[in-house]
């Protein structure tokens, strides 16, 4: 358990950095739900410093691309959401992503907008903590979607919510993570298509059910 604990926040020390104070709390909700999670402490500390790196080679890049881009990780399958202004500035994202020999499988799920769009979304998303159901664009009603969806989740009898991670991208759904069984997904993808905001889900999650030992 202290293992767990430890390689994830070594790795989340650099994000936080990275991130600000709302980083802080992300890593320390992140650290939580690992206890929980059916992967092996290997891919935990593996996917942490997958995901840290490549925000890290963000950040260096563009600080304002950590508003941009969502980088979700797990057993090594990188998935990458969010927006930008520039086919160009995906196109680069993803270039960083391919570098990683860690990663054994990419999903470009970036969309390209305009600037004027993307120049609010990034305010929104400086400003989320304050979201509500309207605010002060899509960025903010997308973290709405997000923690909606969280909420059901996690009240949800016979779903393992920490084995999923999802996110909102002008109101589209990506999701990835491990079900347990083809019916703990399908609830899954249910309860995310009947909350108020969703317009399509797409799923990446990998059906694996738990070994009894």
């Amino acid at each position: 358990m202290n293992r767990i604990l430890t390689g994830t926040t070594i790795a989340g020390i650099a994000l936080a950095t990275a991130l600000g104070v709302a980083g802080c709390v992300t890593v320390v909700t992140e650290a939580a739900k690992k206890t929980m999670e059916d992967r092996v402490t290997d891919d935990q500390v593996t996917d942490t410093k997958i995901a840290t790196s490549l925000l890290s080679s963000l950040a260096d890049k563009d600080k304002n691309l950590l508003l941009d881009v969502n980088v979700d990780v797990w057993e090594r399958r990188a998935m990458l959401t969010g927006t930008v202004s520039d086919a160009k500035v995906r196109q680069d994202v993803v270039r960083l992503a391919q570098a990683d020999e860690r990663i054994r499988r990419i999903y470009d799920e970036i969309q390209v907008v305009s600037k004027e769009e993307q120049a609010r979304r990034r305010e929104a998303a400086k400003n989320k903590d304050e979201s509500k159901k309207e605010g002060m664009g899509q960025a903010v009603n997308d973290f709405w979607v997000e923690t909606k969806i969280s909420a059901k989740l996690i009240s949800t009898s016979g779903v393992t919510s920490v084995n999923y991670r999802w996110r909102s991208v002008r109101n589209m759904i990506y999701l990835i993570g491990r079900a347990r069984s083809e019916g703990e997904l399908k609830a899954v993808l249910d309860i995310i298509r009947k909350t108020e905001g969703v317009s399509q889900v797409k799923s990446f999650v990998e059906i694996k059910p738990v070994l009894k030992s």
